[in-house]
């Protein structure tokens, strides 16, 4: 049987929303949405969140995931990736004895998570060929034809897009800021964003990448009416 391993980074320190990680969203701390989906998808044997944060801990506990130790001082800066967070988890965890065939890296903000993705992610991983998996969406307008300040005024970043039709520009997509699957045929990440990253498309109504209070905000209205319009966020 394929075993497969959920981490949820949630460092302490945000400095632009204080205590982020386990502020109240819709009564109950964030990180409680993350927790539950990855223990509602029913692959995973171990659901280990990642911190520096005595809080966070006792909270990420209280709601089914496992906190067997504290980050490091190291993975706790401002300097380290994310690659680092989850392989400071996989060396904890291989010292153990425990081995996993894949790891899904799963952001405590992502409350408007669906199961169906991170299921998806799951199966494109397990039945294709690429080291990793991401989800993504679709910018809502063309960034071909972005502006940059100047001072006292505005011009395109790429002036010969100035008088293209947006129908005619190629789409380009950003990271959903969701989660991530990865191969861990040699126990260990090496490369976040390893070359022949697939991909799972999520709708723009399904994800918001949360920085800012007004990040937060925007995040609210988009789990209201998927609440009354899909019924899918519990």
């Amino acid at each position: 049987m394929l075993k497969c391993l959920c981490i949820i980074p949630a460092r302490g320190l945000s400095k632009r929303i204080p205590k982020k990680n386990i502020k109240e969203f819709n009564g109950r701390p964030i990180i409680a949405y993350a927790i539950e989906k990855a223990h509602n998808t029913k692959l995973f044997q171990d659901i280990i969140v990642s911190t520096d944060d005595i809080e966070i801990k006792q909270c990420a506990e209280k709601y089914g995931a496992e906190v067997p130790f504290l980050r490091t001082s190291e993975s706790a800066n401002d300097t380290a990736t994310m690659a680092d967070v989850m392989n400071q988890v996989l060396l904890n965890l291989t010292g153990s004895g425990k081995v996993y065939d894949y790891a899904c890296c799963l952001l405590a903000t992502s409350v408007l998570v669906k199961m169906e993705s991170i299921i998806a992610g799951y199966n494109a991983i397990k039945n294709g060929e690429n080291d990793s998996i991401v989800s993504i969406s679709k910018f809502n307008y063309p960034i071909q034809r972005a502006l940059i300040k100047k001072e006292g005024y505005i011009e395109f970043a790429n002036p010969e897009h100035r008088n293209s039709r947006s129908q005619d520009l190629l789409e380009h997509y950003h990271d959903a800021g969701q989660w991530y699957w990865f191969k861990l045929e040699n126990g260990l990440i090496k490369n976040y964003w390893p070359n022949n990253s697939g991909f799972i498309e999520l709708n723009e109504w399904e994800c918001q990448d949360i920085d800012t209070f007004e990040d937060w905000k925007m995040a609210e209205v988009k789990y209201k009416y998927l609440k009354n319009n899909e019924k899918d966020c519990n």
